[in-house]
């Protein structure tokens, strides 16, 4: 671990975990989550509001957890990254605020960056550096997106989206009909394991020859699933809860690596990223490396822990900033719940941070 590599700690809060994380270069330090999503659960999905008022409750804790992990004290940062977007607006704006209020009163420089080139980044914590260009395929209960990057802290470019629902939520939405609970990711690729994937056969979206080659869609696919269950109980038939995972969970899969395999080939790029909350499935990963392998494409994948929003992945982009002499934010950083992925990072107006460096003399933070 080099002496001169970025000291930065992330903030991530665009969702329902308050993430922190602190890297050095590429090296994880801390990675301190606090999850709200047991308080969701009984509404069966994420309510803004509510994870508004526990990122506030869980920052300064979540934050001092995370310094005494990696041994540091505040005042021996580099920089400061937080999520700016995309994610739920006031959920973003607790995570931005408090950002802002570190680097102001530590006199350090703003990142504010991207959520989803965060989750791209992450990968260096465990694999090194990202070859450039790098194809990621991101699924989570927000997104499913193919990108390219040919560098992660500057460009970023969108292949293909979900143009309905993300792959994450329709696995939460099949665990609701399922009356599994909420999140429906982790028991639907446990049940699975026991099931037939091929016992029903679900369709897959947008697949066809005319279809959009690295867009995704899952409404149909949902739908299908839930009325394939509807009229097994109208029937009076017992629903074969462990099949109905299995092959809704390879009907997902299928698209997505399928998807990822060919976008990787068309553009002549021989790794692919896969991240972000769905990463974590076990049928994604395993069906991802055996077409990765018969196309002679090196497959990257995080743990799953860091697949999961969290602060490591904020920190492993604003560390790249930081190492890239990218410019730092404005203390006026506002979150964007809609910031394209085409901005990896929220560059200030001005390169003149003396006056935060003044702020500093004043030791506002001791």
């Amino acid at each position: 671990m080099a002496a001169d590599e970025p000291l930065v700690l992330g903030i991530e809060t665009s969702c329902d975990e308050t993430g922190v994380g602190i890297v050095h270069g590429t090296t994880l330090l801390a990675d301190a989550v606090a999850s709200s999503v047991d308080t969701h659960a009984r509404f069966g999905g994420v309510v803004p509001e509510i994870a508004s008022r526990a990122h506030l409750e869980a920052m300064v804790p979540t934050i001092e957890r995370a310094l005494k992990t990696a041994g540091i004290s505040a005042k021996d940062l580099d920089g400061i990254a937080v999520t700016a977007g995309p994610g739920l607006a006031g959920a973003l704006l607790v995570g931005v605020s408090a950002a802002k209020a570190y680097a102001y009163a530590l006199g350090k420089p703003l990142y504010g960056v991207n959520h989803l080139a965060s989750h791209i980044c992450v990968d260096q914590l465990e694999h090194g550096k990202l070859p450039e260009p790098t194809m990621a395929l991101l699924v989570s209960g927000g997104h499913s997106s193919l990108l390219l990057s040919s560098d992660i802290t500057s460009d970023v470019r969108p292949m293909g989206a979900t143009i309905d629902d993300a792959a994450g939520e329709a696995f939460d939405k099949i665990a609701r009909v399922l009356d599994l609970g909420f999140p429906g990711g982790p028991v639907i690729d446990r049940l699975a394991k026991e099931g037939d994937p091929a016992a029903i056969a679900f369709p897959r979206g947008l697949s066809g020859s005319r279809d959009p080659a690295y867009d995704f869609s899952f409404s149909g696919l949902k739908t299908a699933v839930a009325r394939w269950i509807e009229a097994k109980r109208a029937a009076g038939e017992d629903v074969p809860v462990r099949d109905v995972a299995a092959s809704f969970q390879e009907a997902v899969v299928d698209v997505l690596t399928r998807k990822a395999v060919r976008a990787c080939k068309d553009e002549g790029v021989d790794h692919l990223m896969i991240g972000g909350g769905v990463a974590a499935n076990s049928r994604l990963r395993a069906l991802a490396q055996e077409r990765c392998d018969r196309a002679g494409i090196r497959l990257r994948v995080p743990r799953p822990g860091l697949c999961t929003d969290n602060g490591a992945m904020v920190a492993a982009l604003g560390s790249e900033m930081v190492a890239r002499n990218r410019p730092a934010s404005d203390l006026e950083l506002s979150a964007d719940s809609s910031l394209p992925v085409t901005d990896p990072h929220v560059p200030g107006r001005s390169h003149d941070h003396d006056h935060v460096h003044e702020v500093s003399k004043e030791n506002l933070y001791s």
